[in-house]
């Protein structure tokens, strides 16, 4: 069995945006960045020392454009396949995410009104459809995709032999990666309710570090003091009716 190696691959930003290379027998890219940054991803790539044509797959975590908005340019590039989960198709196939977009408190009220997240970008199909847990060694890495909605409905996570969860926006670093180490919730969810079970179901497997698509990595431990503070809040806000939650006809 080969070790898995996790490497962050800077989007926009030190850390506000990140993808990640993950090395095994063969690479694997996790996340596809913004619009029109697949050279970017593809140069970081083989400034790593890894040809891009070896790449395997390109794992998309959910239906975001900052998370798939290069994923068709990167798809040409390396040649690889894309993963995506089935419950996120129409994001994909669209070039657009969902919307109107569910803040989850004051960073996400500010930046849903900001016109890049409302771009359609160019569109694209999955040829790895995720519909459950995935086991990704004939890709050549020691690492599993598991679902973990609630972010979206297809949000996805990737969880290597060694515990490194690359986990997309299941959580964050505090004001969008700007404050490093904190744990916070992602400008939006779909779910908050649904996407704070998945990140505990995470936790609960004892992974090592949470790679995460905005900031530096997260220690469990304190992503775990972090999970039971929040779920303390959302209760009461559930107790109010104050949750909105997105249902396949729209929002709720």
């Amino acid at each position: 069995m080969s070790r898995t190696k996790v490497i962050p691959i800077p989007v926009m930003g030190r850390h506000t945006v990140n993808a990640y290379l993950l090395l095994g027998r063969r690479p694997v890219i996790v996340d596809a960045g913004t619009p029109g940054s697949g050279r970017r991803i593809h140069d970081q790539v083989a400034a790593h020392g890894v040809d891009p044509a070896d790449v395997s797959l390109i794992v998309v975590t959910h239906g975001h454009i900052d998370h798939f908005g290069a994923a068709a340019e990167l798809h040409r590039l390396t040649g690889a396949p894309v993963a995506g989960h089935v419950a996120d198709l129409g994001p994909f196939r669209a070039g657009r995410a969902r919307e109107p977009y569910l803040p989850t408190g004051p960073m996400g009220r500010l930046m849903a009104r900001h016109r890049n997240l409302h771009l359609k970008v160019e569109p694209f199909e999955p040829e790895v459809l995720v519909t459950g847990e995935t086991d990704l060694e004939d890709f050549g890495v020691t690492a599993r995709i598991m679902p973990t909605p609630g972010h979206t409905a297809g949000s996805i996570s990737v969880l290597t032999g060694e515990g490194d969860l690359v986990a997309g926006d299941l959580i964050a670093n505090s004001f969008f990666g700007l404050v490093q180490g904190r744990p916070a919730n992602p400008p939006f969810h779909d779910d908050p309710l649904l996407n704070l079970a998945s990140l505990r179901k995470m936790l609960a497997l004892d992974p090592t570090r949470l790679h995460v698509g905005h900031g530096t990595p997260l220690e469990p431990d304190r992503v775990r003091r972090w999970a039971s503070r929040e779920h303390r809040r959302l209760s009461r806000l559930e107790r109010t009716g104050r949750i909105r939650t997105r249902t396949e006809a729209g929002t709720a």
